[in-house]
């Protein structure tokens, strides 16, 4: 079974239309209500965009590290997300997460995961493996000058759900 096809295009068409809000209003309204945007979504990678505003700032002008967590998170659970599907079933566990943040967020921060060929490998990988397997994927955020502002180190363990049966 190859993961890469017409399903994943297809969400993915999907996902960077109407769709995304629909999706983050019913799976994610912590991020609907942030803002959070899905600015690139193909085989190669995702980039997701949240702007400092009122609703994620900290007390020091500029964006709440959480908010960028669940900015950058969201970058990477896509990449895993697009192949669900009936004939791939899988558990998806965020269980670590690595941040660095480097310069103040302000203004509209864009969260990139170049990692999409690396994903598709994964889940090839990890449904022939009936234990599960880990991926870390990376995510680096920079503001509109293309200055750094952070960079994360997200942890998947994704197993399939036949393993549990």
């Amino acid at each position: 079974m190859n993961p890469t096809n017409s399903i994943n295009s297809t969400f993915r068409q999907r996902a960077l239309g109407p769709f995304f809000w629909l999706f983050l209003l019913r799976k994610l309204p912590l991020a609907f209500i942030a803002g959070v945007k899905l600015k690139k979504f193909d085989a190669e990678g995702t980039a997701t965009s949240l702007k400092f505003k009122w609703i994620n700032q900290n007390p020091f002008r500029s964006m709440y590290f959480a908010a960028m967590q669940m900015a950058a998170e969201l970058a990477t659970g896509l990449l895993l997300f697009q192949f669900l599907t009936k004939d791939t079933q899988f558990s998806m566990l965020l269980v670590s997460v690595e941040a660095n943040y480097s310069k103040k967020a302000i203004g509209n921060i864009t969260f990139s995961c170049p990692q999409g060929e690396r994903v598709n490998s994964f889940i090839t990988s990890m449904i022939a493996n009936p234990d599960g397997e880990t991926i870390v994927l990376p995510v680096v955020a920079v503001n509109e000058a293309y200055e750094e502002v952070g960079d994360f180190k997200f942890t998947w363990s994704c197993r399939t759900n036949k393993a549990r049966k």
